[in-house]
């Protein structure tokens, strides 16, 4: 049972903001795509994909980083850093389920959209590897994390339309900044061991360059929003959404260091809320 127990931290499974956080933009596009009736096996097959991708991706962060995450106060608990688990029993879970996600996908989506799934599991392994030599390894997350619009507007369209790219590329906008803000947390550590993050790699323009990621985002929903023509209720969710995010740049302003967590878990709130402004201008309460 301890070892069970081990496995589910492993995949973070006692902390699903990771899924969220990837399953969200994956949702917005469906609703856009299929302009608010994307097929119920679609929502299934991709939360679940989404929640095989991610939980691999940990496995694979912790081969990775086992010997960093002992001397980083957060993640000194993970159970390969205590040695509750081998690398190499984090490899195998690591396989094991990302053959689970391209089993389901082959077995449910159109083979287009597996053939795009598979440079997305590429980068999904490759990004803790980058924290080693890519100043900004927060834009290979982003891409990684933006995959699922594509895929999603791939299975509803068949084809990748201007919606598709615009959102794709201000998901990328969105992850780069929360995750900034998140790398913001082992700031400290992540110094003293050599790895590097954006939150390092921008030094004291931090605050400017999540600003600047999270204006972009926002603009480019804006250009969403105009070219389909969406309702109030997506306008209003995107100034609830304006305001979680100007928070967390405040907090950020203020070097509140006990409080960038919080912000980065606010996002989650920020998808949410989006989420509900698609659909609820999507299909409008009468």
């Amino acid at each position: 049972m301890k070892n069970f127990k081990a496995y589910l931290q492993l995949i973070r499974f006692d902390k699903p903001i990771g899924t969220l956080l990837l399953l969200w933009p994956i949702l917005w596009a469906l609703y856009i795509a299929a302009h608010g009736k994307p097929p119920f096996y679609t929502i299934v097959v991709f939360g679940l994909g989404a929640f095989l991708t991610r939980s691999a991706g940990c496995a694979i962060n912790d081969y990775a980083d086992a010997d960093f995450d002992k001397l980083v106060h957060r993640t000194r608990s993970r159970p390969l850093a205590k040695g509750v688990i081998s690398k190499n029993s984090a490899l195998v879970v690591c396989g094991i389920l990302s053959v689970a996600a391209f089993i389901l996908a082959l077995c449910c989506l159109k083979h287009q959209t597996v053939i795009l799934g598979v440079p997305a599991v590429f980068l999904f392994i490759l990004y803790p590897f980058t924290k080693r030599f890519f100043a900004y390894p927060q834009l290979i997350l982003g891409v990684a994390y933006s995959f699922g619009i594509l895929m999603a507007f791939i299975e509803i369209c068949d084809t990748i339309n201007l919606q598709a790219w615009i959102l794709f590329v201000a998901n990328l906008c969105w992850v780069f900044g929360y995750d900034t803000i998140y790398a913001m947390v082992d700031k400290a550590d992540d110094l003293k061991i050599g790895l590097k993050t954006s939150a390092i790699s921008l030094k004291h323009r931090v605050v400017e360059g999540v600003g600047i990621s999270y204006i972009i985002f926002l603009f480019l929903l804006i250009v969403i929003g105009s070219l389909m023509q969406f309702g109030v209720f997506y306008w209003l969710s995107l100034v609830v959404a304006a305001s979680l995010l100007g928070l967390q740049i405040a907090v950020l302003a203020k070097s509140l260091e006990k409080s960038y967590l919080n912000m980065f878990l606010l996002n989650n709130w920020v998808g949410f809320v989006l989420f509900m402004g698609i659909c609820l201008s999507l299909h409008p309460l009468r």
